[in-house]
């Protein structure tokens, strides 16, 4: 242990396991954080503490900011760096946790397990040159657009915390640096199972592949080949996940295969950002310059991802490698229809649509084309369409709309259930409050000037993201010009 990081008392409310420390021990890297000059708690989640069954009032002190700071550590965690390789915009490279650390499993009142996670706790063995840090700006994205797809129904880790260190990062500037906590069902990315894959021991790939398993799949124990299983059910969970963030014009910015999660949770966000006029080619990343990560490419890639993951399996899928490779190709074939049927049944809530009709797809995909040639805002026009009357604005008095509104209505009268219904399900399916490129900007530009009001203001707008509240107006408002310059960056 460190000699300036210490045990922290009982009474912050964690109940740490750590199974994932039983583990083969080059999976991992048994490191305390690094502390931190002077820890100043900027923002806490009292809602996923309650929820965690954690002491909220202790953590919301002097106290708590050293242990979401890493200065103290929690009684029962075992820190660990996790050792994962990926295919960073598709070249392979042996990665690992080099500016986080796992405090450990913490497990709920209720008996669910989350990784606790430390997000700029100092360097480990993996941080290849890093300095291990985080600055307050992406820790702070994070944070709001993790709370932002968790409040829209997407399945995503979440952030405890972001603790401001008082001290610097230096990126292309001197910036003030941070840590967040971030609460997750696993970090077992299809990364882990790369780098287990390039280990070159198959028993060890095993077992990697048993606790995912049994951690996160334990229904699939007694199928007939649990392995085969394995991939199909995390090709189910990626399909489903890609549509869900295409539904909500989300753009990850950096689909790394370490970025993928097998349990099917939004993670490492990064250069992530919301579209808002309508456009598949849309890129935000500043680091995506050929475009591979655009918004309409999320699905490709997903496969993709999925083709490096079964590729590390096929030791276990069959003694034949010609037989296991047939075996991988058949499931992984079947990710076009999967998607597919997700994103059509995503598109048909957001449409009012009940039942199956064979032109459905269609009906969605024309619409689509429509805005993208009249360059309309995706999350306003879809939340605008649940309105009766609708709104006298360009996009709805065009000849082109019309055209297709008719179309639309042709399709709600085949369907029994009343138009309110189809509305109802619409203002469901389509939010109002999206985490606005702009007012990100201006809640983390506030915050590092100290001022933490916006933050706060926007977090709560983005908490009923499908209901029209009035004193949230302004957030579901487009940006008053496109910033089609508009770039993110990572923060690494």
């Amino acid at each position: 242990m460190s000699a300036t990081t210490s045990p922290t008392p009982a009474g912050l409310g964690f109940n740490f396991d750590n199974t994932y420390a039983s583990l083969p021990g080059h999976f991992f890297e048994r490191i305390h954080p690094v502390p931190v000059a002077a820890p100043r708690l900027l923002v806490l989640n009292h809602a996923l503490s309650d929820a965690l069954g954690l002491d909220t009032a202790a953590l919301d002190s002097a106290e708590g900011a050293a242990v979401l700071a890493g200065n103290r550590v929690p009684a029962g965690a075992q820190p660990i760096a996790q050792a994962y390789a990926g295919h960073q915009f598709g070249h392979f490279t042996m990665l690992g946790d080099g500016r986080a650390i796992l405090l450990g499993e913490h497990v709920t009142p209720g008996g669910e397990r989350f990784d606790i996670q430390l997000k700029g706790s100092g360097r480990t063995r993996f941080s290849r040159r890093g300095d291990g840090r985080a600055a307050l700006g992406p820790m702070l994205r994070e944070y709001i657009v993790s709370e932002a797809m968790h409040a829209l129904g997407i399945p995503t880790t979440r952030s405890l915390a972001v603790v401001a260190t008082g001290e610097h990062v230096f990126r292309e500037t001197r910036l003030p640096g941070a840590i967040l906590t971030r609460v997750a069902a696993s970090h077992i990315r299809v990364g882990t199972f790369e780098y287990a894959a390039s280990q070159g021991n198959r028993e060890d790939l095993r077992t990697l592949a048993q606790y995912t398993i049994d951690r996160h799949f334990p229904e699939l124990r007694e199928t007939e080949n649990p392995i085969l299983a394995l991939l199909a059910s995390v090709l189910a969970r990626q399909a489903s996940l890609v549509a869900r963030w295409l539904h909500v014009g989300f753009i990850h910015g950096v689909m790394n295969t370490d970025n993928m999660s097998l349990c099917g949770e939004s993670i490492d966000f990064g250069p992530c950002a919301f579209m808002d006029a309508y456009d598949p080619a849309t890129v935000f990343s500043s680091i995506d310059t050929g475009g591979r990560y655009a918004y309409g490419n999320q699905p490709s890639i997903a496969q993709w991802n999925l083709t490096r993951f079964a590729e590390t399996l096929l030791p276990l899928l069959h003694d034949s490698e010609d037989q296991a490779v047939e075996m991988a190709t058949a499931v992984l074939e079947t990710f076009p229809a999967v998607f597919r049927d997700f994103w059509v049944a995503g598109m048909r809530a957001k449409l009012g649509l009940f039942g199956d009709e064979d032109g459905d797809a269609d009906l969605a995909q024309a619409l689509l084309a429509l805005m993208r040639e009249e360059g309309a805002d995706y999350t306003r026009t879809l939340r605008d369409l649940c309105r009766d009357p609708l709104p006298d604005t360009p996009f709805f008095l065009g000849e082109g709309f019309k055209v297709w509104h008719d179309r639309w209505q042709a399709r709600l009268k085949l369907q029994r259930e009343p138009l309110h219904e189809a509305r109802r399900l619409m203002r469901a399916h389509n939010p109002a409050v999206i985490p606005r490129n702009h007012r990100v900007e201006e809640a983390l530009e506030a915050a590092g000037k100290g001022d933490a009001s916006v933050l706060t203001r926007l977090l709560r707008a983005l908490e009923k993201p499908y209901e029209d509240i009035p004193a949230h107006a302004a957030y579901a408002e487009p940006p008053a010009r496109p910033n089609t310059e508009y770039r993110t960056f990572c923060g690494t």
